[in-house]
């Protein structure tokens, strides 16, 4: 059996190997990269020998790291990246090859039908009804989307929502609000199986799912970067963040806003930020942290989405989706009985 992982930042894993009652066996690491001294590799691969074949990626390197001395030099190496190797050999976790993706753009919709998407479609993906998907946002009206986990009085300014007609909604996934108003965000949902961050931390998986986004970001001209957790940002600033949930069912959504031409000063009106939040952020006010992807790559955003949309189906040989009014009308249902109640949205008050 024979499996492959990428370390992030790093080099080419290979793991090839056998299972024999249960067990570890025949195990062979090799790949691109740097490792002193040349018996390390024996230790390796040594520790993988006969452990358990159920082991999950943590438990793998785990018993790798025992057999790592402080005076062994790993370059482009981990022991978590080996673990999620022979879990990706034995089937148990899963590459982006392995994923048979669709690509959709859109449709506009109401603002709070693409929150409910976000779950309802996740749900189709894991009964086997649609395949996993990369799917970019369109929407008719202003909106701000909550983290699942915040606050609705802390965050919102709700004289500032009656005075501009925005939708208050509250996602699915943790993470910070967002103000969205039609053609001023770039904002993309994946859903995909958990089994493609099989071995990876909450924080190493950011980065792992938005790798193909920094490479389109890099063809429209802006050299982006994480920064931990879940916030994107270039040489200037701060282009926006990312959120995820995961479901026992074994899926997840993964999704990220960015600022194209956003109004500051009328997201001030209708955020409240806090001087703490202002203040962790390293800046002297909230508006300098909107850093608009038009200014860094002087493309309109219709340019930058068929970027994202190509690269993406192009990296992964992605299908053309849609979405149907089937899945809108099973949104919206979503949406009365719980987005668009009070009960959910004020859920935190």
């Amino acid at each position: 059996m024979h499996g492959e992982y990428k370390v992030p930042g790093g080099k080419l894993v290979v793991v090839d190997v056998e299972e024999k009652d249960g067990t570890l066996h025949n195990v062979q690491v090799a790949g691109d990269f740097f490792l002193e001294p040349d018996e390390a590799l024996d230790r390796i691969t040594g520790a993988l020998e006969g452990a358990p074949a159920d082991s999950d990626a943590a438990h793998l390197a785990a018993r790798i790291s025992r057999e790592v001395l402080p005076t062994d030099t790993l370059f482009g190496l981990t022991p978590e990246g080996v673990g999620i190797a022979v879990r990706r050999a034995l089937g148990n976790a899963l590459s982006w090859e392995d994923i048979d993706f669709d690509v959709i753009h859109g449709p506009v919709v109401d603002p709070m039908i693409n929150v409910a998407l976000d779950e309802t479609l996740a749900e189709d993906v894991a009964a086997g009804n649609r395949k996993p998907f990369m799917r970019l946002w369109e929407w008719n009206g202003p909106q701000v989307v909550m983290g699942s986990f915040q606050s609705y009085e802390n965050e919102i300014n709700q004289e500032g929502v009656d005075r501009y007609g925005i939708t208050v909604s509250r996602r699915v996934t943790g993470g910070g609000a967002m103000f969205m108003e039609p053609g001023n965000c770039v904002t993309y949902s994946i859903v995909i199986p958990t089994a493609l961050v099989d071995g990876l931390s909450f924080e190493q998986s950011y980065p792992f799912l938005d790798q193909w986004v920094m490479e389109s970001l890099a063809k429209c001209g802006v050299k982006a970067r994480y920064i931990p957790l879940n916030d994107i940002a270039s040489e200037v600033g701060k282009i926006g963040g990312a959120a995820q949930k995961r479901w026992a069912n074994g899926y997840m959504v993964h999704h990220v806003t960015m600022s194209y031409d956003i109004n500051a000063e009328k997201m001030m009106e209708v955020l409240r930020i806090g001087k703490e939040k202002v203040r962790d952020k390293g800046t002297r006010s909230a508006v300098k942290r909107v850093d608009p992807m038009r200014s860094q790559t002087g493309m309109e955003r219709e340019e930058i989405l068929d970027v994202f949309y190509n690269h993406f189906k192009e990296k992964y040989n992605a299908s053309d989706g849609a979405i149907s009014e089937a899945d809108i009308a099973v949104a919206q249902d979503r949406c009365n009985t719980k987005f668009a109640t009070r009960e959910w949205t004020h859920r935190i008050v």
